[in-house]
């Protein structure tokens, strides 16, 4: 669905991305993780055409991305960013209604159709109720579920977010992370989130890739990648990792040093 072929890229010719190659498959749910500064970031702003390549190739559904005209991009493509700030107080609808960008001809209205989608898009994550409230008036939790309802109504085949539960505590990260893995299960919607925490990513991702100084340093299952000799290696940090018995997948606990 998404496949990155020796791709080099940064900024101001300085190469933050050396040489990544990967494949995303169609229904994946993958997490790209690494530390700070590994180059996660610049990998969704290549994915996104913010960022041109300095070398190699990325595609998408077998199109050359840089082919892509924007709105074709739209129409296959969701983003969620990490800060997404509106300049006006919009209502939540209205919001969810910029979803429908890509499918509205130029000088032209919202649909019948584009209306049904926005609401089914708000009923899915939850956040019907909030339609006629302003978005600067919603808790985190809210906004992020309403900015995902308008990923939604973009119709996307491939979801692309950057850590999309930053600010939000423990109990909003597991609601978000629960929408997600259900979208992804009953539509077979494509996910690919960037992620700082690796237990989150362990348990919702079926597939991960660890970023280390713009390269890759491990992909696969999260049993494969996340073992403490690599996680002590990236992140230079002790650590010790155990199964969860709940998801059966690799917990990380932090050795505190005294």
């Amino acid at each position: 669905m998404l496949k990155f072929k020796n791709i080099s890229s940064g900024y101001n010719n300085i190469k933050v991305l050396k040489d990544i190659s990967f494949d995303i498959a169609k229904g994946d749910f993958t997490g790209i993780i690494g530390p700070n500064g590994s180059g996660k970031t610049t990998l969704l702003r290549a994915a996104t055409k913010i960022i041109k390549p300095f070398k190699g190739e990325i595609f998408l559904e077998e199109k050359n991305l840089a082919n892509m005209p924007l709105k074709e991009l739209a129409t296959v493509m969701a983003v969620v960013p990490q800060n997404t700030a509106f300049m006006f107080p919009f209502r939540v609808i209205d919001v969810v209604l910029m979803g429908r960008t890509p499918y509205v001809k130029r000088f032209g209205f919202e649909s019948r159709k584009d209306l049904k989608i926005v609401l089914e898009a708000l009923e899915f994550v939850d956040a019907l109720h909030l339609k006629d409230r302003f978005i600067d008036e919603l808790s985190g939790g809210e906004r992020q579920r309403v900015i995902i309802a308008k990923a939604i109504a973009q119709e996307p085949r491939i979801l692309l977010l950057d850590e999309p539960t930053t600010h939000l505590d423990i109990s909003h990260q597991v609601q978000i992370f629960d929408l997600l893995r259900r979208m992804n299960k009953e539509s077979g919607l494509t996910i690919v989130s960037i992620l700082h925490d690796l237990n989150l990513a362990s348990d919702y991702c079926d597939k991960l890739i660890l970023l280390n100084n713009g390269t890759i340093k491990s992909k696969g299952a999260p049993s494969e990648v996340l073992d403490y000799k690599t996680i002590e290696e990236v992140y230079k940090t002790v650590v010790i990792v155990k199964e969860n018995p709940l998801t059966l997948r690799p917990h990380i606990f932090l050795v505190k040093k005294d």
